[in-house]
């Protein structure tokens, strides 16, 4: 479909919603165009009826003339303006407000389309880039209906009624008129694609800028730790200045084909007026019709010329627009399965069967992956960094799929199932440790809201929170700051667990849950994390050897696949790959004193 007709139907399906509001809309439109048209009869009554002398035969006001006539007509004059605002005014309350119905049910379905891509789009993409389309390019739908549905029928009603009363006045008059209307429209066709081109280019360059603010902002820790201030102002001011351009000129090309078209109307108008001024010498026309014949002409030629003045906004609007069509037509790679999960007979089991995974076409991270962690058991995974530890378990809660072979719970087939049900059945710890600036009671029910607070204060205390939450006034109903500024790193993976225990799934994922403990507490929370894992079908990534010493299985990642597998004190034994990571945090004294 064109991308003209495909903003169309855009427009169309995002309106329908609100089509009561809008046939209101059109009839305050209908109104507005009549009294446009009624506003250069009072001047036309003043000057042949009362100055020239002429009888009156409009119906209401035959037989007045003089003082009673010019105070009627002045009287309507000023009840025909009070009308056309109280109308303008409600007319623009009606549409703005669709307009912004229209712009939150588009960024809604932004959002939640970006919810639901994968992790290999979100890594592909610029937060800052993705949250200027949410944010700003959405404002394009209610841009387009606004300057474009709604002008478009005020405009065709104004110029369909004026056309049919000029007609009626000085039929010649009037086609000379409008024959500057076709020049008007074959400038607006040919600029129109040169806008276009600049107006996408003003988007991308405050889109980027949008992103240069959001990485300098976020990562501010590490740019004044590097003291890279002044490299990173360079950065932001050169986005700024690219940004700035670009729109400097989108305005001067909107205001130099504006020129041009004022320049075209006021020849069209200068011709009008010679010709009128010859038909009233000539007795054709009176000098009151003359009036209204060129207050209509310029509120003829007003419509095409604003279309020419927003010519620019609208092209501007509708690349905002096709760059949210972008997101919203980009189909999810992982496709949504059908499969219900019944947490009576789910038993937990997830076997991996020849997998394999790659994030760049041809780089390999996982391949031959065979790997079997039973109902209720403990499988821990271990390996060098980089090594596809995470990338493993990612394929369990199905942030990706795997490029061959599959993944099974209970023998089914992760993309059979659900997505929002799988990942219901999963609890995570993951790194780095996430948390909301909000409250502490807010970020562990995060995944559980309506969870009872003795269930949250359980959970704190099985993560070890007591004494943290003993030290605050609030207690649980404490803030915590943007990215857990206000806690320590240790307080913050403490909290993600007890988000985690307050899961309550049978299957959970711990990627380095003590990573971030000092020893003393590292203790408490394994033992806290054993009493959870209890039972469950539970996945640890693990650095720290000492914390999957009681794993039912622990298998070493090398080179993409499975090195070694097997029990603690076996693979300790072997002397293999798994013998040298615990000799290096441990040293030989340690293995020696584990094998006795």
């Amino acid at each position: 479909m064109p991308p003209r007709f495909a903003l169309l139907r855009t427009i169309a399906h995002y309106l329908r919603p609100y089509r009561l509001g809008f046939a209101i809309a059109i009839g305050q439109v209908l109104l507005i165009s009549a009294c446009e048209l009624l506003k250069p009869w009072p001047l036309k009554l003043i000057v042949d009826n009362v100055v020239g002398g002429a009888p009156v035969t409009l119906p209401g006001l035959a037989g007045l003339s003089g003082r009673p006539l010019l105070a009627t007509v002045c009287v309507g004059l000023v009840l025909l303006y009070a009308l056309l605002a109280l109308v303008s005014v409600v007319n623009n309350a009606t549409t703005i407000g669709i307009g912004q119905g229209m712009v939150n049910d588009f960024r809604r379905d932004l959002y939640q389309h970006l919810q639901r891509l994968s992790l290999r789009f979100h890594s592909g993409r610029e937060v800052g880039d993705l949250l200027y389309r949410v944010t700003a390019d959405t404002f394009a739908i209610q841009t387009l209906s606004m300057n474009g549905v709604f002008p478009i029928i005020t405009s065709a009603t104004m110029f369909v009624g004026m056309v049919v009363v000029m007609v009626r006045m000085d039929w010649l008059l009037t086609l000379v008129a409008l024959a500057v209307c076709p020049l008007i429209f074959v400038g607006i066709s040919l600029m129109s694609r040169r806008i276009t081109a600049v107006a996408i280019d003003a988007r991308q360059k405050e889109s980027r800028l949008y992103s240069v603010t959001q990485r300098g902002i976020s990562a501010i820790r590490v740019i004044q730790a590097f003291t890279t201030e002044e490299e990173e102002a360079r950065r932001f001011t050169t986005s700024s200045g690219e940004s700035l351009r670009a729109n400097l000129r989108l305005y001067v090309m909107q205001t130099t084909y504006s020129s041009i078209i004022n320049v075209v109307v006021a020849a069209g108008t200068a011709v009008v007026l010679w010709f009128g001024a010859t038909h009233v010498l000539a007795g054709t026309l009176t000098i009151g019709q003359v009036l209204v014949f060129t207050t209509y002409l310029a509120s003829l030629y007003a419509p095409i010329n604003s279309v020419s003045q927003t010519i620019g906004m609208v092209q501007g609007a509708a690349a905002g627009a096709r760059r949210v069509l972008e997101i919203l037509e980009t189909t999810p790679d992982l496709p949504e399965g059908r499969r219900a999960i019944d947490p009576t007979t789910l038993r937990g089991e997830v076997r991996f069967e020849n997998v394999a995974f790659e994030y760049v076409p041809g780089r390999p991270v996982l391949h031959d992956l065979e790997v079997t962690a039973r109902a209720g058991e403990v499988l821990a995974i271990v390996g060098a960094t980089g090594v596809g530890k995470s990338t493993l378990v990612s394929l369990v809660g199905r942030f990706y799929d795997p490029a061959a072979g599959r993944v099974l719970l209970d023998g089914v087939d992760l993309r059979e199932y659900r997505l929002r049900e799988l990942r219901s059945r999963i609890a995570m710890v993951l790194q780095p440790a996430l948390v909301f600036p909000t409250t502490l009671r807010e970020n562990i029910a995060y995944g559980r809201p309506f969870a009872t607070d003795e269930e949250v204060a359980r959970a704190a205390r099985m993560a070890q929170l007591d004494g943290f939450l003993a030290q605050l006034p609030q207690g649980l109903a404490t803030p915590v700051g943007e990215q857990g500024a206000t806690v320590s790193d240790g307080e913050r993976q403490r909290i993600t667990i007890a988000r985690a225990i307050l899961r309550d799934a049978p299957i959970l994922i711990l990627d380095e849950p003590t990573s971030a403990l000092d020893a003393e507490t590292e203790a408490l929370i394994i033992a806290a994390l054993q009493e959870l894992m209890r039972g469950r079908t539970t996945f640890v990534i693990a650095h720290r050897l000492s914390t999957i010493r009681h794993a039912d299985q622990i298998i070493v990642l090398r080179e993409g696949t499975v090195a070694e597998r097997g029990t603690f004190d076996e693979l300790v034994a072997r002397g293999g790959a798994f013998t040298r990571l615990y000799e290096a945090q441990f040293g030989k004294q340690a293995k020696r004193g584990a094998a006795g």
